[in-house]
C-alpha cells in the first residue's frame, strides 16, 4: 500500500521554481516529523529538509535560502518551495515520514515513490 504520494516534479530552467507536495493516504491518520529526501543518478539518497509536528525545520547547506519546506497538518500534506533551482538540484525527490495510521499504530520511516525534478537550459 502507497502511503506517501509525490506530486508536483518536472522539467524547468535553471533559476525556475517548482512546487513539491506530498499526501499522506487517507488511512493515515496524522503525520509527525516529515522530511524530503533526493537522489540523484550515481550519488546516495541525502536529506534535502526537515519539518518537525511542531513547525521546527532544518535544511541541507546545499538548499537553504532556496528550499522552504512546509506542512497543512489538517490536510496531512508536506510541501517543498523549491526556488532558484541549479542544475545540481537534478534528482529523484522522495518524502519520507513518521506516521499515524486510523488504528493508532506508528509507521516510522516511510517513504514515498519519488518524483523526478530535473534543471537544465
Amino acid at each position: 500500500q502507497v502511503l506517501l504520494v509525490e506530486s508536483g516534479g518536472g522539467s524547468v530552467q535553471p533559476g525556475g521554481s517548482l512546487r513539491l507536495s506530498c499526501a499522506a493516504s487517507r488511512s493515515i491518520f496524522s503525520i509527525n516529523t516529515m522530511s524530503w529526501y533526493r537522489q540523484a543518478p550515481g550519488n546516495e539518497r541525502e536529506l534535502v529538509a526537515q519539518i518537525t509536528s511542531g513547525g521546527s525545520t532544518n535544511y541541507a547547506a546545499s538548499v537553504k535560502g532556496r528550499f522552504t519546506i512546509s506542512r497543512d497538518n489538517a490536510k496531512k500534506m508536506v510541501y517543498l518551495q523549491m526556488n532558484s533551482l541549479k542544475p545540481e538540484d537534478t534528482a529523484v525527490y522522495y518524502c519520507n515520514g513518521d506516521l499515524v495510521t486510523a488504528w493508532g499504530n506508528s509507521l516510522l520511516d516511510s517513504w514515498g515513490q519519488g518524483t523526478q525534478v530535473t534543471v537544465s537550459s
